[in-house]
């Protein structure tokens, strides 16, 4: 059948690229080389191919990290990156100090504002505040 056919050589095409020299399969194979060229696949927006002095190369897609991914990636690079800019991490610390600021007095504000919105339907609520005040004290 020509359907079957197809299908046979579409895999075997795809196991035989998978399988070239040269392609890259993890980060750490990266490490120390040179990249020689990033060539932009027009198959998927923003995806590159990364080829190696040495013959080696890795597909990559766009560089548009997640927010939280970014934040990592600075915390997990830091000592690789902070003193090539350490005018950026000064920064990038008093904005996350900043964030943690705010997180916690919006957090106090929602709290605050859960009792004050429950303590007329919840009347016992003010002697279990108050006696959770007792106990912290």
């Amino acid at each position: 059948m020509p359907a079957d056919e197809k299908w046979k050589a579409n895999m075997e095409k795809v196991a035989y690229m998978k399988a070239f020299p040269g392609l890259l399969r993890t980060w750490d194979e990266l490490i120390g080389k040179t990249v020689d060229a990033v060539l932009p696949l027009k198959s998927k927006t923003g995806s590159a191919a990364l080829i190696c002095r040495d013959g080696s190369f890795v597909v990559v897609p766009l560089l548009s990290a997640e927010p939280y991914e970014l934040g990592e990636a600075l915390q997990t690079g830091r000592e690789y990156l902070e003193p090539k800019h350490p005018e950026a991490y000064a920064g990038y610390d008093r904005l996350l100090k900043k964030d943690q600021e705010a997180q916690r007095t919006a957090r106090l504000e929602n709290i605050l504002g859960a009792i004050q919105n429950n303590v007329e339907q919840i009347p016992e609520l003010k002697d279990r505040l108050a006696q959770l005040v007792k106990e912290w004290k």
